[in-house]
């Protein structure tokens, strides 16, 4: 007998980041189907054998597929395996490596990231021109990878066609280009195309492919659509310490994420919700949204001692604290009573102010 107890309540949910939802449960069951006997450790198990051919049905014939331990690892060991020491990453201002990962593309990576101011956090080519010159220049450091994010830091998706005039801009300037997909699937549900139509049909080289977002208990992977775009990878991910030794149980949680359409289950709900929740806040007095609601973010304005009187009951993050926008995020497992109660929450505490 376990000798385990329960140190929450599991019907307190939170609107702060879909970080915070638990596993899906055909997750467990599916990590529980991995358990029992003896697998090679570090990938070289039946599992991970089997999740290559998951992620090529979604990617392509060629696509291979790395687990690793975390978003930061995925991002910093693929854009590692892109660059040379003199090469440098060109990415939007609000990018995830520029913001909010403590610096690990620079200390862990030694990368030099060339940030671009952008209104709505997406990159295009003209702005992308801003940071990509100076080829050739030996004091400078050398452009080589474009990094974008899907869904962005502001809630805001590429198309299609966004992404592709952007892959085929850094194939005319020589470089590489790199998406952190750690909400691939919310965006992919949002515009209602393939996942492979906003990556490998786009000419994106290396995604970061998003697991505990999307209702894995850990477990990222970086996807290599371009072999020739990547060197080193094996013993990057190894010196990166993202190796994981029992790996069949990161390469199982996939499998069944998106052996079916578990992916797309879950981010049609997180996305739904996010919808519901701005509707039902959009007429309370007090209240701005800030941003359109795209996919399962939701950017609004109240008053300071407001949000920190909701806080107490749902928690969520300040944004930015120079203007008061907040952002609330809905994930897998946000039901319909969840955004109903958090929205008469934020009505009640307006009232009263």
């Amino acid at each position: 007998m376990t000798q385990a107890r329960r140190h929450h309540d599991p019907s307190v949910k939170g609107f702060a980041s879909d970080n915070y939802a638990g596993v899906h449960p055909e997750i467990l069951e599916a990590l529980a189907l991995a358990n029992g006997g003896h697998q090679v450790a570090y990938g070289e198990d039946v599992y991970t054998e089997a999740l290559q051919e998951v992620f090529r049905r979604h990617f392509g014939p060629v696509a291979e597929a790395w687990p690793v331990f975390n978003g930061t690892g995925a991002n910093v060991v693929g854009l590692r395996a892109m660059t040379a020491p003199w090469e440098a990453v060109v990415c939007a201002e609000s990018a995830h490596i520029n913001t909010d990962e403590g610096g690990a593309p620079e200390q862990s990576a030694g990368l030099k990231l060339m940030s671009v101011p952008t209104p709505d956090g997406k990159l295009t080519p003209g702005l992308i021109d801003r940071q990509a010159w100076g080829f050739g220049d030996e004091h400078r450091a050398q452009p080589r990878v474009v990094s974008i994010s899907q869904s962005t830091e502001l809630g805001t998706l590429y198309t299609p066609e966004e992404i592709t005039a952007i892959g085929a801009h850094c194939r005319e300037l020589g470089m590489l280009l790199h998406l952190d997909g750690s909400r691939l699937i919310n965006a992919a549900a949002a515009l209602d195309v393939p996942l492979r139509a906003l990556t490998t049909d786009a000419g994106v080289d290396v995604l970061s492919f998003g697991g505990t977002k999307s209702g894995l208990m850990f477990g990222e992977a970086i996807v290599v659509l371009n072999p020739a775009a990547v060197r080193g990878l094996i013993y990057l991910r190894k010196s990166a310490m993202q190796l994981a030794s029992k790996m069949r149980f990161v390469a199982v949680q996939f499998e069944a994420l998106l052996a079916g359409d578990l992916w797309l289950r879950n981010a049609r709900n997180a996305n739904a919700m996010a919808a519901r929740l701005a509707a039902a806040v959009r007429d309370i007095p007090g209240v701005t949204l800030t941003r359109a609601v795209e996919a399962n973010a939701v950017f609004a304005i109240l008053p300071p001692d407001v949000a920190e009187r909701v806080r107490k009951r749902f928690r969520f993050y300040t944004w930015n604290e120079a203007t008061g926008e907040v952002r609330w995020m809905t994930a897998f497992d946000t039901t319909e009573a969840d955004v109903d109660a958090f929205a008469a929450a934020i009505a009640e505490e307006m009232a009263q102010a």
